[in-house]
């Protein structure tokens, strides 16, 4: 099957690694987000590690395109975290699947 027009490219370390493994993909539908993940780590709070190394990467991304600096984006990312933390606009629903 191929892929969606829209679906990232694969990065280059995870092609050539034969130990690479994906855990998480989210598309925005419809305004709402889908996702598909595998627990994939012995414990829950690894994924604290892997949300913030995203929100790194993102800050980097964001620093890159002249947006403003990778400071003031992870200030915004861990502001809306912290608020949606507290707050959530959308619970959303998850589906378990194998």
């Amino acid at each position: 099957m191929a892929g969606h027009k829209r679906e990232l490219e694969i990065p280059p370390g995870a092609l050539e690694s034969d130990e690479a493994a994906e855990v998480f993909r989210a598309w925005i539908v419809d305004k709402g987000l889908d996702v598909s993940f595998r627990t994939a780590f012995d414990s829950p709070s690894t994924w604290g590690i892997l949300l913030v190394d995203i929100a790194r990467h993102v800050a980097r991304g964001f620093a890159s395109d002249g947006v403003c600096s990778e400071e003031q984006a992870l200030e915004q990312i861990k502001a809306m975290f912290d608020a949606e933390w507290d707050r959530p606009t959308d619970l959303g629903t998850t589906d378990t699947r194998q």
